[in-house]
């Protein structure tokens, strides 16, 4: 419930003035958005670690703001090290407006990345955008095969979907939006979840695991060494901000790990959404918003 409850707050434009006006949400804002990058990116690559930067902003309501977006978007590859990645989100591209506008606009990207040697990986949003989203990546695949996709294990088609993206790279994550009929089960999220890592570590293409759950990391794990896939057939992906130690651990037993860097002023939604799949995270944030100590 606290979860619902969260996400229901993040669409909320009352509650977005009153946490983005405060200035004591700075400190949990820093803890998991990057408030210089360039830094971010620089620390983390440092540490042997990958990365995967994602402009902060969506559902755009107007084509200038879709172009400003791309700008935005490829002004950043300069600054990426090979061999980085960028999660885009369609709605930021005018997915809203126009599929075809989103296609466009996300295949300009697709086409600088690939000159600056970084991947895109196209982003899951809310359950209404899915059916389009992966419309538009088996289009880019035609011209870009390396453009990753994101597939939500809450989805009850989640399965089918991985097993249709044969070859693709794919980030699998739990899922952090609501859906009509969607798991809502920790339980039955985590055996979704495990039946498409089965797909997709048996399969040809690239698997991103983007999970801290030390359980499904195990797993995982243990998958890779079943299907005989070696360190460089796979990765595991988690958030900035999140068991930061977790990820130093796997990465100084030679797994790719890909941390998720978020940046930008437009961070309350993406905010929302870790609250919410991480409640526990809620006390912190509560701390913040009364306290400056």
């Amino acid at each position: 419930m606290l979860r619902q409850a969260l996400l229901a707050v993040s669409r909320s434009d009352l509650a977005e003035r009153v946490v983005t006006t405060s200035p004591l949400t700075r400190d949990v804002v820093r803890r998991y958005v990057a408030d210089d990058v360039d830094a971010v990116i620089a620390r983390l690559t440092r540490d042997g670690l990958l990365v995967t930067v994602d402009h902060l902003g969506e559902d755009v309501t107007d084509r200038a703001q879709a172009e400003r977006s791309v700008q935005d978007h490829l002004a950043l590859l300069g600054r990426l090290p090979r061999d980085a990645d960028v999660s885009i989100k369609l709605t930021a591209l005018g997915l809203r407006l126009s599929e075809q506008l989103a296609l466009d606009n996300a295949a300009t990207i697709c086409e600088a990345a690939a000159a600056k040697g970084v991947t895109i990986t196209l982003d899951a949003e809310e359950h209404d955008t899915i059916l389009a989203l992966h419309s538009v990546h088996a289009t880019l695949r035609k011209e870009h095969p390396d453009v990753g996709v994101v597939v939500q294990a809450y989805l009850p088609d989640a399965r089918e979907r991985c097993e249709r993206l044969e070859g693709a790279r794919v980030r699998l994550c739990k899922g952090a939006y609501t859906a009509p009929g969607a798991y809502t089960a920790p339980a039955d999220i985590d055996r979704s979840f495990v039946r498409c890592l089965k797909v997709l570590m048996n399969g040809t293409g690239y698997p991103m695991v983007a999970t801290h759950d030390p359980r499904l990391v195990e797993i995982a794990s243990a998958l890779a060494v079943l299907t005989g896939r070696d360190a460089t057939g796979f990765e595991y992906q988690m958030l900035y901000g999140v068991r930061p130690a977790e990820q130093a651990r796997l990465a100084g037993l030679g797994a790719q790990v890909r941390v998720y860097v978020p940046y930008g002023t437009d961070w309350y939604a993406y905010l929302m959404r870790r609250l919410a799949e991480r409640p526990r995270n809620l006390a912190f944030f509560a701390r913040s918003l009364v306290s400056r100590h």
